[in-house]
């Protein structure tokens, strides 16, 4: 096992040049992976690449000098520890600036690592490419072609060694599917889109992928623009997933601090409908964002964010927890070549219960919104104000009808959680790592004609 030995050991053997004064943090990592495209049938296009990555943090009383460099070779590793001491005399003090110290939190011991993904071969991912492109072609005379069918596959591994005694490292892989299938109807084309991915290729679901692809591409084929009002919108999982992961990014310490959250002050209070149930759990296995660490390499844990309705938690690295007097969370996000960050690991909603069609015959009329445009763009982070672009199908007399198009949906974050009227119990892992289920709003202006 000398592969699983190398980084720490590399790591290590830095560390062991750091000084009396200095607290030092080593962050090395090497990642390779692979995606191939199927077009008309055949390969279109092979891409493979391997990537190494080291990041150096020095912290003098309160000052941080950090380097990063696209290498693992000793030498020059050394040579990025003397970047990073340089870099000190161009920082400022700040008496919160400090490496995580261990908090006897217990990692999960999750084994995340699946060496099937590291023998995949061409043969295998080329036939799973070209097969999503032919099935999509076959499962409806209304979808002429198909835009990208494609495979990919990754590995990676990471170690952290700091003075203040964390020493960690892990590995693991994924895999995933993506395809774009192209309907047409006279003059009209629409485009679909689904994926999947997972730790093993025996999780990947392609019925499900073709599926939802060729039924995005047909459903959304005579779609029109539709009338302005007020309504109830229901969410497709991974449009609840953006609107959700948008608020919990807004309950990050680094928003809080700096004054750029809605929700800055309002620990302890009713923020949403008793319904939602918000919270980050790296710990559970079943998605992908999990992992045994964070970014500084403190144990994962679960985060309760929004317990009923009620905010809970922001989530904190070790920086921001010593800025606002709280404890990490071990919510700390960072590549190699950045500083640690604050940031969501593994979103999850609890469900409600009942499949999707029981949550239209509940909510009676309304909009089920497939997909949004613009939803960063089009989001006040400080105010909560949000106007973003939306597609989907009219829910009439509490089944799915016509679809529309061009239109837009307009609200607050805030009254949008307080206006939350129903949970689905559709709950799915997403590939980003959330996992969630359709979510029902009331009172939300829809602009189309």
């Amino acid at each position: 096992m000398t592969r699983k030995l190398e980084l720490p050991d590399l790591a290590a053997k830095l560390i062991a040049g750091a000084r009396d004064n200095e607290q030092v943090e080593i962050c090395v990592s090497r990642n390779r992976s692979t995606t191939v495209k199927a077009y008309s049938g055949q390969v279109e296009s092979v891409r493979s690449g391997l990537s190494e990555a080291a990041g150096i943090r020095v912290i003098v009383d309160g000052r941080q000098g950090f380097a990063s460099a696209g290498s693992l070779d000793y030498q020059v590793l050394n040579q990025l520890l003397d970047e990073a001491r340089e870099n000190l005399n161009f920082a400022e003090p700040d008496p919160y600036q400090g490496i995580a110290a261990p908090d006897g939190v217990v990692p999960p011991n999750l084994d995340l690592s699946d060496p099937t993904i590291l023998q995949i071969t061409e043969d295998q991912r080329s036939t799973v490419a070209i097969e999503l492109e032919q099935r999509c072609l076959n499962a409806d005379p209304r979808v002429k072609s198909v835009r990208s069918a494609a495979w990919s596959d990754g590995w990676g591994e990471f170690a952290l060694v700091s003075t203040s005694g964390i020493s960690v490292y892990s590995e693991g892989g994924s895999c995933s599917v993506g395809v774009q299938p192209l309907a047409v109807d006279g003059d009209e084309t629409q485009i679909g889109y689904a994926g999947d991915a997972a730790r093993r290729t025996d999780l990947l679901d392609l019925d499900r992928v073709v599926s939802e692809a060729v039924e995005g591409a047909t459903g959304m084929l005579g779609a029109t623009k539709p009338e302005s009002k007020q309504l109830t919108v229901v969410f497709e999982p991974s449009v609840t997933a953006a609107f959700l992961g948008t608020i919990a990014g807004a309950l990050t310490g680094d928003r809080v601090i700096k004054g750029r959250s809605p929700f800055a002050d309002r620990l302890g209070e009713k923020i949403a409908s008793p319904q939602l149930e918000l919270f980050d759990d790296p710990t559970n296995i079943e998605s992908l964002g999990a992992d045994n660490h964070d970014g500084e390499g403190l144990a994962t844990r679960k985060n309760n964010l929004i317990d009923a309705g009620v905010l809970s938690n922001f989530l904190h690295n070790s920086y921001t927890a010593r800025r606002a007097g709280a404890q990490s969370t071990g919510s700390a996000v960072r590549g190699p070549r950045s500083t640690p960050g604050v940031g969501i690991h593994a979103l999850c909603m609890t469900p409600g219960a009942g499949d999707r069609n029981d949550l239209f015959a509940q909510i009676g009329s309304g909009v089920f919104v497939r997909g949004v445009n613009g939803l960063h763009s089009g989001v006040n982070p400080v105010s909560g104000d949000f106007s973003v672009g939306a597609y989907g199908q009219h829910i009439k007399d509490g089944a799915l009808g016509a679809p529309f198009r061009e239109a837009t949906i307009a609200s607050t974050l805030q009254k949008m959680l307080l206006d939350v009227v129903a949970i689905g119990g559709d709950f799915e892992f997403l590939p980003s790592g959330s996992g969630v289920a359709s979510m029902a709003i009331a009172d939300v202006a829809l602009s189309g004609t």
